[in-house]
């Protein structure tokens, strides 16, 4: 009679660690693709004969660089100090409709610039309803008797983009205030420190890393940008690059633009990792969390102010916008039949869907290439895949549109010389290729989304399946997917919300006639019929706020569920 363990030993397995190629095949790959277009870009900008770089170099870049880099300070100061104002009233103090504004103060995420560019012009111009009333409650009958700032500055676009992306601060600098703030400030307090010294010598060291990650999407978002500076005259990297391509029709100096931008990219990159790297975050155990002091009760006049504090920025990132565009809205009902906004609409939730599902699905794939093979090569292949969002969309257009164009050219040539027959533009100018920027741009949302989903589980879970002899596909398959259904529909809500949103590398890459939402807003602004486009920016507003606030809710669920 055997041993009574010995059965049970018999069965389990011992794990093996898989170093298969094909696993560090796929993440070259993927890293292959993600990396095509500055590889395009850099061959292009150094392939020509550089007649146009002395022109660019005189006139524009020195001008261009500089409006980009004061824009980017005012809108990472001006979004560092609304996203942590905002995240440690919420947290650390309990006022009226504190609860509703918690998550009130993401919607603006819904709201791209270039359409909160849209309404702020409309909204804060001579005709608009800010100067109306400001002339009728002081008697002025022109501009010329009073002093207004004018919207279509580098400030005034600095006050746009802060209005729209201070919610990337606000999130991750709640989540650092929601682990650890209101334990620290409890204990300072009781030592004797005042709420102003401890938050600046306690809260705000705490709260570094989270602070600079959030500025740092920030930053990106605001290279990014294209319509918002366009509309506002403000000429930044990323609108020179696309003038010199359209005007100049010039693709070598745009490229040696765009690289330029990327160079400026990495620095900035670069400067936030070594700021941040004597800093670590420090989770806090769930009794801990559970544990955490009562908010603070303010007097009634302290009320007052945190809740202004807390409206003002939700009234400016989502109220003007929805305000401006319902009220053109409402008299272009008669758009709603519009064929090309139909057209537009189902093009823009096809494009993010399928970009949604795609992206994704590739995050799964190296966050388990990294689990299985769990080799350091593989770890730097993935994040080397995961540096698209760092590109902004008009170097991903740009770079992805010629390296399209080459490959098409060269199956349309092999085609020709086998076949005798012509393929024609397989992928340039096609949705296709609108997914596929999207997709890499955004492939480090979807990792990031799964991978801190990842992070929460036992790090030997799916090997227990495995050592009962199921393959590894098996054991992700019913062990790891259905626990990290949270994560998954936040990155599929993530790439889906920023997909809708996306216009640089969409305006640059869509076939002939292929609208979507964004584009079809910006076609009637370029036309300066922004009220035709009302109805499509109300559409780009709601179909990114929807996602939002489902998401909200099921992750909502799950955490209630799992406490």
């Amino acid at each position: 009679m055997n041993a009574p363990g010995k059965d049970v030993l018999a069965v389990v397995k011992p794990v093996k660690r898989y170093r298969h190629p094909f696993v560090i095949a796929l993440t070259v790959a993927i890293c292959g693709i993600v990396l095509l277009p500055v590889a395009t870009l850099a061959a292009i900008a150094l392939s020509g004969t550089g007649e146009d770089w002395p022109h660019l170099a005189r006139n524009v870049l020195p001008g261009a660089t500089l409006t980009t880099l004061w824009l980017l300070a005012m809108v990472s100061v001006g979004t560092a100090i609304i996203g942590v104002a905002t995240a440690w009233l919420v947290v650390g103090y309990d006022f009226p409709l504190r609860p509703f504004f918690s998550w009130a103060l993401v919607l603006p995420l819904a709201v791209p610039p270039y359409l909160a560019a849209y309404a702020f012009g409309e909204f804060f111009l001579f005709s608009g309803p800010v100067q109306s009333a400001l002339r009728a409650m002081f008697g002025f009958d022109s501009p010329q008797q009073y002093w207004f700032p004018e919207i279509r500055s580098t400030g005034g676009a600095a006050f746009v983009l802060t209005c729209v992306l201070y919610p990337y601060v606000y999130l991750t600098s709640r989540v650092v205030f929601l682990m650890q703030g209101r334990n620290i400030a409890d204990v300072a307090r009781t030592l004797g420190a005042r709420p102003a010294k401890v938050f600046f010598r306690v809260l705000l060291p705490v709260a570094r890393p989270a602070i600079g990650a959030g500025v740092a999407l920030v930053l990106m978002e605001t290279i990014n940008d294209i319509g918002a500076s366009e509309f506002l005259g403000v000429r930044t990297l990323t609108t020179a690059v696309f003038t010199t391509w359209i005007n100049r029709s010039s693709l070598e100096g745009a490229a040696q633009l765009a690289l330029v931008m990327l160079i400026l990219v990495l620095l900035l990159l670069a400067a936030e990792q070594f700021a941040r790297r004597r800093q670590r975050f420090h989770n806090v155990r769930g009794s801990q969390l559970k544990a955490r002091p009562p908010r603070v009760r303010l007097s009634v006049p302290g009320q007052m102010v945190a809740l202004v504090t807390v409206a003002l920025p939700v009234l400016f990132g989502f109220g003007v916008p929805l305000l401006v565009f319902g009220q053109y809205a409402s008299r272009r009902l008669d758009y709603l039949l519009n064929a090309d906004l139909a057209k537009a609409f189902v093009n823009s939730i096809f494009t993010a869907s399928a970009a949604a599902l795609l992206t994704v699905a590739l995050a799964l794939l190296l966050i388990n290439a990294v689990r299985l093979s769990r080799s350091r090569l593989t770890a730097w292949l993935v994040r080397i895949g995961s540096v698209g969002y760092a590109l902004p969309g008009t170097i991903m257009g740009l770079g992805l549109l010629f390296a399209l164009a080459r490959f098409d050219n060269a199956v349309d040539h092999f085609a020709r010389e086998t076949f005798g027959v012509s393929t024609g533009l397989l992928l340039t100018g096609s949705a296709a290729a609108v997914i596929l920027a999207c997709t890499i741009r955004f492939l480090a949302l979807a990792e990031g989304a799964v991978r801190s989903g990842m992070e929460k589980l036992p790090p030997h879970l799916d090997e227990a399946a495995r050592s009962l002899g199921k393959t590894p596909a098996k054991s992700a398959a019913l062990v790891l997917l259905p626990l990290l259904q949270p994560a998954i529909l936040t990155a599929l809500v993530l790439v889906f919300v920023d997909t809708v949103k996306e216009l640089s590398a969409t305006i640059l890459l869509r076939p002939f006639g292929f609208n979507t939402l964004a584009t079809l807003v910006y076609e009637n602004a370029s036309r300066a019929v922004v009220e035709d486009g009302a109805v499509a920016a109300l559409l780009i507003i709601v179909t990114a706020t929807v996602p939002v606030i489902l998401l909200s809710r099921a992750l909502a669920r799950d955490r209630a569920a799992s406490m």
